[in-house]
């Protein structure tokens, strides 16, 4: 396929199925949007029932719970005696409820929706100022704004202020809107605050440069260059990527390091990232602009070479929520944003309509099965914004958060996903992803009905009958996925351990077929008649993946996945203790359907061995069957262990420790969360910068005094106490305490300070011992004065 742009009328119809209105640059590939695809799936049709009847009207009493909407009320008749609380993008939960919402209006008409719609807008349009601004951070306190917002307009717009990813995300939803209802009433306010943009930041006199903070408004106004074609709004995104690394703002976390044309690698802030990618995409396709392709081919390969998750997921690090270094990708405490999954999938699907080749399907179908619905519940209603590999029971989905991005982002998102199955080109068409589905396609300006059915990801039979055709003869092209192919990731990062070899097979109406894969599709070209059927068989079996020797996290364990889905162990399938579990080196695998459990899946099981100590201190091995469940449905059940990398080397094992007075206490707190396990689970950081380990924190409280205590299971003689401090400078809010002290509870039933021989350390992420005179008590507590502007947090509380 050659890299290079081509010159095309494009339906642009990127999650809008926006028109082109004599638009003459554009993709090369033309997805079918996502209204001509009706979706019949029964793996995807109950995400798409779950988002539709629970996360968009969750999302939208949220916002009203929140003060969303009082925002804009406030900012319709401002005051100096608003306190401007929150964060300064709460607005975009507004704008990405209602992009989510138009997506479903689309396909499920309700007039009772529009309605609700229509008086959230009206809200809107009254706290637009008369320029066009519109950004209530401001607006409704303009002497007292925002304390990320600046004095002025724009001031912190490369820093916090958000002014421009508020404008972004706000066109992403008028468009939707627009293309659903036909109204006007959001993307007039829109085009208003883009042309308020556009008059006052650019390179002309008396203009302002200055390029986004978070980026998504260059691939936004790309959208609006289609819907309206005016030409401005393309060059103000242009504009936006061209000044990258050339205003004030030139770090890494914004990727303003270089100039974007210069960038090599995935670096800073992921979901800032994708983001730019997938605008620097849309720009280049319409504009012709190759060095844009050249710079966001180098940065995939960076990716999917070496900062990818075997899960799909990006980001590695809670540390500005951002890319690590090449190979890093630890698991308990790896990022993996909600967000950035979407982002993610954004920047493959635009790479997959420049260069027409399957990979970038194989790395969107990875992240879309895995470390992307694992962001939202099974029922719609709970939410990770992080997406670890492996947790100790500190992670359950939440309903909810202060910083809402990532349920807002599922809101518009999941609805969405029926316009990611097919692609057209001339007359060509593109099977891209397996889910049963009728869809209304153009070929040639002429119409094709197809209709696929599958039990996909259950198994790998696909059907794809001509239901119309009025196209005459043309190639349909399907991809055959990586994993079919003995191919984990397009790159060498992980790769198939287990010596198998799947196959395939196609035949159309029965009769076997042979092709010549191009570009990973398997092309059939005829002349194609009413009940003509594809059938395609991938097989499809239980996979043992290794992980790229660099990767220090991985090192001796191994991860399981049947065909596009990663497996874990989880607790309640397993009545032992997952994290000392030793894979066979020649695992056997048996496959289960459970139709019953968590909307219905295939577990897998397999033998293993669980080590530990006995009383004497020798490690011990018994046979077990390890049971194991997509990656995706994990969190359902309550808290516990979760693991996707699972050791099959002794050396990546740890064995079940001896119990200890700690591990056998009761726990209690100031503040309780499901991460209290981490306190007394006998695992300790390597040194101040792991974060691999489980952990406790009172955040978001600060300057106040908090509590853990500890309940022995009997009376017990106790003089010596050691804390491990969890410190998540310089981008996290926990730093080690202000100061702590130790109490035991005497025969009265009160708490009374130990006779401490030596002092209260707190140096972060290493044993800090206080040795006391010896006491026979029930009870321990562990009293902690957080610092002023900051909260703290323990990774382990050791008593002896």
């Amino acid at each position: 396929m050659k890299k290079k742009l081509l010159t095309a009328i494009f339906v642009f119809s990127l999650w809008g199925n926006t028109q082109a209105q004599d638009v003459r640059h554009g993709y090369p590939f033309s997805p079918v949007p996502f209204t001509s695809v009706k979706v019949t799936d029964s793996f995807w049709g109950q995400r798409l029932k779950a988002s539709r009847e629970v996360t968009i009207p969750l999302a939208f009493s949220k916002c009203e719970e929140s003060g969303r909407y009082e925002n804009f009320v406030k900012a319709a008749h401002p005051s100096e005696n608003y306190e401007v609380g929150g964060y300064s993008f709460d607005d975009t939960d507004v704008y990405k409820t209602i992009e989510g919402a138009s997506y479903l209006l689309q396909t499920y008409p309700d007039k009772k929706l529009v309605a609700y719609i229509d008086s959230v807008l009206a809200i809107v349009a009254a706290a637009q100022e008369p320029d066009g601004y519109l950004y209530t951070s401001r607006t409704m306190n303009p002497k007292h704004p925002h304390a990320w917002s600046g004095s002025r307009r724009w001031e912190k717009v490369e820093d916090l202020s958000h002014e421009f990813y508020n404008l972004g995300h706000m066109v992403e939803g008028a468009i939707a809107h627009y293309q659903a209802t036909g109204k006007r009433n959001f993307l007039d306010i829109a085009i208003r605050y883009a042309d308020c943009v556009c008059r006052e930041i650019g390179p002309g006199e008396g203009q302002q440069v200055r390029v986004p903070g978070h980026q998504i408004a260059e691939m936004a106004l790309a959208k609006l260059y289609i819907v309206t074609g005016d030409r401005k709004y393309l060059d103000e995104a242009k504009f936006f990527l061209d000044q990258r690394g050339h205003t004030s703002r030139r770090d890494a976390y914004s990727q303003a390091h270089k100039p974007v044309v210069e960038q090599d690698e995935a670096v800073g802030h992921a979901v800032r990232a994708t983001y730019m990618y997938a605008g620097m995409a849309d720009v280049a396709a319409l504009t012709g602009d190759t060095a844009y392709i050249h710079a966001i081919d180098r940065i995939w390969d960076n990716i999917v070479g070496k900062k990818y998750y075997i899960t799909g997921g990006i980001g590695a690090t809670a540390n500005g929520e951002a890319f690590g270094a090449n190979y890093e990708l630890p698991n308990m405490s790896a990022y993996c944003e909600t967000c950035a999954a979407i982002g993610n999938v954004y920047v493959n699907y635009r790479l997959f309509l420049l260069h027409g080749e399957s990979k970038y399907y194989d790395v969107l179908e990875r992240t879309l099965y895995n470390g992307l619905i694992s962001g939202v519940s099974l029922d719609g209603g709970g939410f990770f914004y992080p997406n670890p590999l492996e947790s100790r029971g500190q992670h359950q989905r939440q309903p909810w958060f202060g910083c809402a991005c990532c349920p807002s982002n599922i809101c518009r998102f999941i609805p969405s996903l029926p316009g990611y199955v097919y692609a057209v080109k001339d007359k060509d068409v593109y099977v891209n992803l397996f889910m049963s589905n009728e869809a209304n396609l153009e070929v040639d300006k002429k119409g094709v009905v197809l209709e696929q059915q599958t039990r996909y990801p259950w198994d790998g039979d696909v059907a794809v009958s001509v239901k119309k055709n009025k196209a005459g003869a043309f190639a349909m092209k399907i991809r055959i996925p990586g994993w079919v192919r003995g191919q984990v990731v397009p790159s060498d990062l992980y790769r198939y351990s287990d010596g198998k070899r799947l196959g395939y097979s196609v035949k159309v109406n029965g009769q076997p077929m042979e092709s010549e894969l191009q570009d990973g599709y398997f092309t059939i070209e005829r002349r194609w008649k009413k009940g003509d059927k594809v059938e395609v068989h991938f097989d499809m079996e239980p996979r043992v993946v290794k992980a790229h020797a660099k990767v220090e996290a991985d090192r001796g364990r191994v991860a399981v996945e049947r065909g596009p889905l990663v497996y874990c162990a989880e607790w309640p399938d397993n009545d032992f203790d997952i994290t000392s579990v030793l894979v066979n080196r020649r695992p056997q695998f048996e496959t289960v359907e459970k139709p019953d459990m968590l909307c219905g899946l295939t577990e897998i099981k397999t033998g293993a061995q669980v080590l530990g100590y006995d009383a004497e201190g020798r490690l011990t091995a018994s046979d077990v069957e390890l049971t194991l469940i997509p990656y995706y449905a994990w969190a359902h059940r309550g808290a516990g262990n979760m693991m996707v990398w699972l050791p099959q080397e002794v050396s990546a094992t740890s064995p079940s420790m001896p119990a200890t007075l700690a591990s056998e206490s009761r726990v209690d707190a100031s503040h309780k969360t499901t991460a209290l396990s981490a306190i007394n689970d006998r695992l300790v950081p390597v040194d101040e910068n792991d974060r691999s380990m489980a952990y406790y924190h009172w955040w978001p409280k600060k300057n106040s005094t908090e509590w853990i205590t500890y309940e022995f299971p009997k009376p017990s003689k106790v003089s010596s106490s050691t804390v491990y401090w969890f410190d998540d400078e310089p981008w996290g809010g926990c730093r080690v305490p202000q100061s702590w002290k130790l109490y035991y509870k005497d025969e009265q039933g009160g708490w009374t300070p130990v006779s401490a021989t030596g002092t209260y350390g707190t140096k972060k992420g290493v044993p800090n011992t206080v040795e006391f005179t010896p006491v026979q008590t029930t009870a321990m507590k562990l009293e902690v004065v957080l610092p002023k502007d900051n909260s703290a947090g323990v990774f382990e509380w050791e008593v002896e």
